[in-house]
C-alpha cells in the first residue's frame, strides 16, 4: 500500500471540497471495497477523506409516504430496519445475499453503489485492463470470462457491477441526494448514475469531481409481491452470476404492473422497459413469462465461458415470474 495524507472534514460542504481540491483524493466510509484495492495497488489514492463523522447514517420516512436512506447507513442496519423490512422486502433480501455479515456491519448505501467490479483482469495488475489502465486492453474478452456481462459491454470491457443492493433499489425508482463542491445538491435517478463503458470503462458514474452520495430516496412501497433470487456459485460470499429483483402486482387474473432489475449480466443494474411492458396486462404464464425473457435478453452476447449466463438468466426469470404470481 502507498502512503497518502488523510483528513476527517466536518460537514459535507468542506469534505466535497477537500476531494475537488486535492489531486487523487478519495472518499472513505466502511471501506471494505477501497481498502482491498489500496492494497493491491489497484486504487492509489494520494489522500482519503474521511465522511464517517458526517450526519448521514439515518433512515427517515419521507411525506409522500417513502424513506430516505443516508449514505452511512450500514448495509446490515438497513437490512433489518423494520419500514424496509416490511415495504421494501426485496432490498432486504437483496442487502442479505450480499457480502458476509462482518462486511455488512460495515459497508455503507453510499459505497455499495460505487463498489468497483470484481472482474479478475481489474484485481491483477499484471494484466491489461482498460478500466484500471485506459487503452491497455482487455484481458476479459478473449480470457477466463465466466462472470462478464453479456448486455451492456462494449468492446473495451465486459466487467459487470457487482452489488446487489443496487439492482434492487433499481427495480424501486430510487434515486440518489448529491452534494457538489460549490455546496448545491443535485438528484440523480438511480437508473442514471452508473454509465455503460463504451470506450471510457474507466469513467463508471455520472458523478464529478468531489460530488459526494448523501443519501438515497425511496418512493412510497410499490403494491405487490417482492421477490430478489441470487444465483451464484456457493450460499454465501459469492458474487451474483445472475440476480433478479421483482416486483409484481397481479390482479383479476391479470398483470398489473412489473418491475424487474437484474445483478451480474451488465455494468450495471440493468433493466428493460420493454420487458415489464409485455408483462402488463398479461396472463401470468410461460408464453408471457418467454417474451418477457427475450426482451430483457435481446441483443445479449456470450463471450464462450459465460455463454452460459442466457439461458440461465431466461430460466431465473421464468421462476421468479412464477413465484411472484403463484403460477409455479
Amino acid at each position: 500500500m502507498k502512503t497518502f495524507t488523510f483528513e476527517r472534514p466536518e460537514s459535507a460542504a468542506a469534505a466535497a471540497k477537500a476531494v475537488a481540491g486535492t489531486p487523487g483524493a478519495k472518499f472513505i466510509a466502511g471501506g471494505t471495497n477501497l481498502l482491498d484495492l489500496m492494497k493491491l495497488e489497484v486504487e492509489q489514492p494520494m489522500h482519503l477523506v474521511d465522511v464517517n463523522r458526517l450526519p448521514f447514517a439515518a433512515v427517515e420516512e419521507t411525506g409522500d409516504g417513502g424513506l430516505r436512506i443516508g449514505a452511512l447507513v450500514r448495509n446490515s442496519d438497513l437490512a433489518a430496519d423494520p419500514r424496509v423490512r416490511k415495504g421494501y422486502g426485496v432490498l432486504s433480501r437483496a442487502l442479505l445475499a450480499g457480502a458476509s455479515g462482518q462486511l455488512r456491519n460495515k459497508a455503507t448505501t453510499a459505497g455499495n453503489l460505487l463498489q468497483r467490479t470484481r472482474c479478475y483482469y481489474f484485481y491483477d495488475t499484471t494484466k491489461p485492463c482498460n478500466k484500471r489502465d485506459p487503452g491497455s486492453g482487455c484481458s476479459a474478452l478473449g480470457g477466463f470470462n465466466r462472470i462478464h456481462a453479456i448486455v451492456g459491454g462494449s468492446q473495451a470491457c465486459i466487467a459487470t457491477h457487482p452489488s446487489d443492493m443496487a439492482v434492487a433499489m433499481r427495480a424501486l425508482d430510487a434515486r440518489v441526494e448529491t452534494m457538489l463542491p460549490d455546496g448545491r445538491a443535485e438528484t440523480i435517478p438511480l437508473a442514471d448514475l452508473h454509465r455503460l463503458p463504451g470506450t471510457t470503462p474507466q469513467v463508471e458514474t455520472v458523478l464529478k469531481p468531489g460530488q459526494m452520495i448523501t443519501a438515497v430516496t425511496l418512493p412510497p412501497p410499490p403494491k405487490g409481491v417482492q421477490i430478489y433470487r441470487k444465483v451464484r456459485d456457493r450460499a454465501s460470499y459469492a458474487f451474483a452470476l445472475v440476480s433478479v429483483a421483482a416486483v409484481v402486482d397481479v390482479e383479476g387474473g391479470r398483470i398489473r404492473s412489473a418491475r424487474m432489475a437484474f445483478g451480474g449480466l451488465a455494468p450495471k443494474p440493468w433493466r428493460v422497459a420493454a420487458a415489464e411492458e409485455v408483462l402488463i396486462g398479461a396472463a401470468p404464464g410461460k408464453a408471457a413469462f418467454a417474451e418477457a425473457g427475450e426482451e430483457v435478453l435481446s441483443g445479449a452476447r456470450g463471450h464462450g465461458d459465460n455463454d452460459f449466463k442466457i439461458p440461465l438468466a431466461r430460466r431465473t426469470l421464468g421462476a421468479v415470474l412464477s413465484t411472484a404470481t403463484h403460477t409455479a
